[in-house]
């Protein structure tokens, strides 16, 4: 993994002044007044907003805005300083800071390593050793718009294949036979694969995946429900149960578990649910779906995705002639009370050496480094900008939480990428570009966690910030654009917004966000930042309302 200057300083002066978990932040100041522009109506944007936000299906939402000019000049504020839940927003300051400090032409290597000798014999284990690379076997690089995508039928891909070229590399080299297992190892980062307050209810879905160093294919596999006909006469149907089916890639990871969806009358819908303990390897699938209703495909994610790399290498390798005489298994950095233990060795590592600089000492360390055999077989991943324009598009949480875990794995850092120790470097940068430490906390990288709370003025002041710097071209291009990509694909499709705004999209229970850049009707471009929390359940009311907020803003004069 290569990785650039700490913002042109010395990464001590950045890291030593990020504070130790339960130091008491700084006292937030005060709110400033922001001056109201006009809009093309002569009404005061002010004004304007009000009204909107005196509708009744929002009324009793909490809502903050905050709008600037390019420069970082307030152009206006509505409980711009309050506290809101940023949920997908979160993904603006991961990527920034990534951009930052790992820099945009980042690459990391997944190696296969083991001692080979001369007869072709791996003696002893063979190691998938991942290093944080997010679209390891994926098929999503480069994201390309929906406009731009070719039209009609296309070739499916082949499933996982990064994996197999790296097979088809051992072949190569001559590997003959594995006297030991095949172990997919996701050590290079400290073992935490779901961040802090994630609701266990998410974590089944392809949206709620564990965060690995050894990733594959998202870490998420295609469940699919498909109706079937009714049997007998109009009128007197007998309905059945539908066919489930699991795209497990010829890897029996999961097993399905005795359950039915059942099949309804024409009209009923889809009602699909899927359950799992967390550490299981059996998923129920259960639920109903209409007999005219077209198949219901779900993404579930895969426990250990280390452990289903190993098991697919395994295979494939079996499925190549070389004979494999251990079974496939996984190898994690755990947390066992709050220290690491890396289970490749008998015995946890050598105690890390403590940094001490300026009275903040404790909140880092250096630990050892870690060695491996022979590298047999590689793959290098995509740049990191490519990474950060699916993750922004499509808002790919695994992507960001991945991003966040590189982030704490730069060896200043102690190399264990754990997600305290990304969210430090977050803090870190933020802190570099002035933003006011208490205008932000975050305990994940992609808002999925119910805790991170940031205020809109802050968001706005990272745009803002971003303007300055050289790599702001990509990643305002990485932003979903209005009525054209991304998430906001179906949003603003007319003039004037229409390929016009450049904005980060944000839902998570009750609360929404929206962040970004616009074009105005006076030609200029400002940055905006809108949230709501607490909004009324099961209903859009806030969004058409943000939408509107969002037209009124744009039509400045």
């Amino acid at each position: 993994m290569t990785h650039g200057l700490l913002f042109a300083i010395p990464v001590s002066v950045i890291l030593f002044r990020i504070p130790c978990v339960g130091q008491t932040p700084s006292v937030p100041t005060e709110p400033v007044s922001h001056p109201v522009f006009p809009t093309g109506n002569g009404t005061p944007l002010g004004a304007q907003i009000a009204d909107l936000l005196g509708d009744p299906g929002v009324s009793r939402a909490h809502w903050g805005i905050a709008v600037m000019a390019m420069d970082g000049t307030p152009l206006y504020g509505f409980d711009e300083g309050k506290f809101f839940r940023p949920a997908s927003n979160a993904k603006l300051f991961t990527t920034a800071a990534a951009m930052a400090i790992l820099k945009p032409e980042a690459t990391v290597e997944t190696k296969v390593v083991g001692n080979l000798d001369e007869h072709g014999t791996v003696n002893g284990d063979l190691t998938l050793v991942g290093a944080g690379d997010a679209n390891f076997a994926s098929d999503d690089l480069p994201y390309v718009a929906p406009s731009q995508r070719p039209k009609g039928e296309q070739p499916q891909p082949v499933a996982l294949d990064d994996l197999r070229t790296l097979a088809d590399q051992l072949v190569t080299k001559g590997v003959k036979r594995v006297t030991g297992r095949v172990v997919g190892d996701d050590s290079e980062f400290m073992y935490e694969p779901f961040a802090d307050s994630w609701d266990v209810g998410d974590l089944v879905w392809g949206y709620g995946a564990p965060v690995s160093a050894l990733t594959i294919a998202d870490n998420e596999l295609k469940l699919t429900v498909t109706p079937v006909a009714a049997a007998g006469p109009k009128g007197q149907e007998q309905y059945g149960q539908a066919t489930v089916t699991l795209e497990q890639n010829g890897v029996p990871y999961y097993s399905l578990a005795r359950g039915a969806v059942e099949m309804t009358p024409a009209g009923t819908g889809s009602h699909v649910n899927v359950e799992r303990t967390p550490g299981s390897r059996t998923l129920r699938v259960y639920g109903s779906i209409a007999v005219d209703a077209s198949p219901d495909v779900e993404e579930v994610s895969i426990d250990d995705p280390a452990l289903y790399s190993a098991m697919a290498l395994r295979q494939m390798l079996i499925d190549r002639g070389i004979e494999v005489d251990g079974d496939a298994t996984k190898q994690h950095w755990e947390v066992v009370d709050g220290h690491g233990f890396l289970g490749r060795v008998s015995a946890p590592p050598t105690p890390c050496e403590t940094l001490l600089a300026g009275g903040t000492g404790g909140c880092m360390v250096v630990c050892p480094a870690l060695t491996w055999p022979s590298v047999l077989a590689s793959h290098t991943s995509a740049p990191l900008a490519e990474d950060v324009t699916l993750t922004l598009k499509v808002s790919q949480n695994l992507h960001a939480e991945i991003l966040l875990h590189r982030l704490g794995h730069l060896p200043a850092m102690c190399g264990r990428g754990s997600t305290v120790e990304g969210a430090r470097m977050v803090r870190a940068f933020l802190l570099h570009a002035g933003i006011d430490p208490a205008d932000f906390v975050f305990y994940d990288g992609s808002g999925l966690s119910g805790h991170d709370l940031v205020t809109p003025r802050a968001t706005a002041q990272l745009l803002a910030y971003a303007t300055k710097q050289p790599w702001f071209a990509q990643w305002k291009a990485a932003l979903p654009v209005g009525g054209e990509d991304g998430t906001l694909s179906s949003r603003f499709p007319d003039a004037p917004l229409k390929d016009h705004l450049f904005a980060k999209t944000g839902t998570l229970g009750e609360s929404r966000g929206l962040s970004g850049y616009m074009d105005t009707a006076s030609g200029r471009q400002v940055i905006f930042s809108i949230f709501v929390d607490d909004h009324a359940p099961n209903g859009s009311a806030d969004r058409v309302v943000m939408d509107k907020i969002v037209a009124a803003i744009a039509a400045n004069e």
